[in-house]
């Protein structure tokens, strides 16, 4: 599995894409934001806002 966080609506997943970017796939069609959901490039133009920032958030391995 990839690591990333797959929507629970439109099962599309979001991973982390580098430099705080996310990529999101849908299927065939990809497309890159920033955290805050605006689109860098790609042919899928709209995202989950909140959820780009829970995938660009600092990653805890152990959050006790």
């Amino acid at each position: 599995m990839a690591d990333g966080i797959v929507h629970p609506f439109s099962r599309a997943l979001y991973e982390r894409h580098g430099d705080g970017l996310i990529l999101v796939t849908d299927g065939d069609t990809r497309g890159v934001f920033t955290a805050e959901g605006r689109w860098v490039e790609g042919d899928l133009r709209w995202c989950d806002p909140q959820l780009c920032g829970w995938v660009a958030g600092p990653s805890i391995s152990d959050h006790r």
